[in-house]
């Protein structure tokens, strides 16, 4: 037996509270995990009716089958669908620059926001077209643009507030740390139902600013909060000495802070930044609550079709694995990007 298998067994069964934590485990498995593949996969259906799926009664993936499209993209107009699946290949693509290292250049932030700005131009019915408002905006492309417009846009605002933090300036220190704290502690829906319902009223009146974009900036302005918190814990790991080298090499402070302080602070907060990326990934859900569909809430209203009445746990599961998928995968990436960055020679 080899000493990997031997670790294997010790591990499992090595003493008293490894074969009870190993037993426990098996029962779990067999009193959850087992049903639910046997309703997922064995009796599961894929293609059919409603009808079928009843009379089968395993998992009804041909409801997912079917509503595919309108999980996908909500109640955006079906013969312009294209300009939704074109934009979310676009904020894909964003997304994926901002996370390769090789790409860190002064022509990413150019790429972004004209990738950023394209999505929002084929969404909204631009170059001339059909005119879909915000208000049919919905399932994946929602979700993809207030995620990487939150992050992309809550970025520069955290550093300043972070920069402004640690400011000898005591009213500039002040300002951040208020606008810190107090939107740290308040719930996110709270801001959200600020930027609906209580933001419209302080307008002049017939002024109105769309809901969407509503939305956008408050939750760039919540993100922005938690990511400043974390900026500012990467900055006070560096020691001093480092700022105290580039002023002596004739550094101006901004020189300083990106050419040797913000690197360092930015390594060593990766995991962070990447873990607040997936709670924003996942928050995107609460834009329920002011009367916007993303992802989660068009599985959810596809499930109240009459003809494919009542599969919710379908939708769930499905939009369950999606998520799961992206964020694994965001928590895969933040360890391999500390691996790449703690190589020597690596920017």
């Amino acid at each position: 037996m080899t000493a990997t298998a031997l670790d294997w067994r010790k591990g499992l069964f090595g003493n008293k509270t490894n074969i009870a934590i190993t037993a426990g485990y098996a029962a779990f498995v067999w009193w959850l995990v087992v049903p639910f593949l046997q309703w997922a996969v064995v009796d599961a259906t894929l293609h059919g009716t409603s009808e079928t799926c009843s009379r089968d009664g395993g998992a009804c993936w041909a409801f997912i089958v079917a509503k595919a499209n309108f999980i996908t993209f909500g109640f955006y107009p079906a013969d312009v669908r294209w300009r939704a699946a074109v934009a979310c290949v676009l904020l894909l693509a964003v997304a994926v620059a901002i996370c390769v290292p090789r790409f860190w250049s002064r022509w990413l932030a150019a790429f972004g926001l004209g990738g950023l700005v394209i999505a929002v131009l084929l969404l909204l019915g631009v170059p001339p077209g059909q005119i879909v408002t915000t208000e049919q905006w919905g399932g994946l492309p929602v979700t993809l643009l207030l995620s990487v417009v939150g992050l992309a846009g809550a970025f520069p605002l955290a550093v300043m507030l972070a920069l402004a933090r640690q400011s000898r300036r005591g009213g500039i220190r002040m300002l951040s740390v208020v606008f810190i704290e107090v939107v740290r502690g308040v719930p996110f829906i709270s801001i959200l139902y600020m930027a609906t319902l209580l933001f419209p009223l302080m307008l002049p009146h017939g002024a109105s600013i769309d809901k969407f974009l509503r939305a956008q900036v408050a939750l760039i302005l919540f993100v922005s909060a938690y990511m400043a918190e974390i900026v500012r814990a990467g900055l006070s790991s560096v020691p001093r000495g480092q700022t105290e080298a580039g002023e002596a090499l004739g550094l101006s402070y901004f020189n300083t802070m990106q050419l040797i302080v913000m690197p360092q602070a930015l390594r060593a907060v990766i995991p962070s930044l990447v873990n607040l990326a997936i709670g924003v990934f996942q928050d995107t859900t609460l834009v329920l609550v002011i009367g916007m569909f993303d992802f989660l809430n068009t599985a959810r209203a596809a499930a109240t079709d009459p003809q494919w009445l009542g599969y919710y746990d379908e939708s769930f599961a499905f939009v369950a694995a999606v998520y799961f998928v992206c964020c694994f995968a965001l928590s895969r990436y933040s360890l391999w990007l500390e691996r790449y960055l703690g190589r020597p020679g690596a920017r």
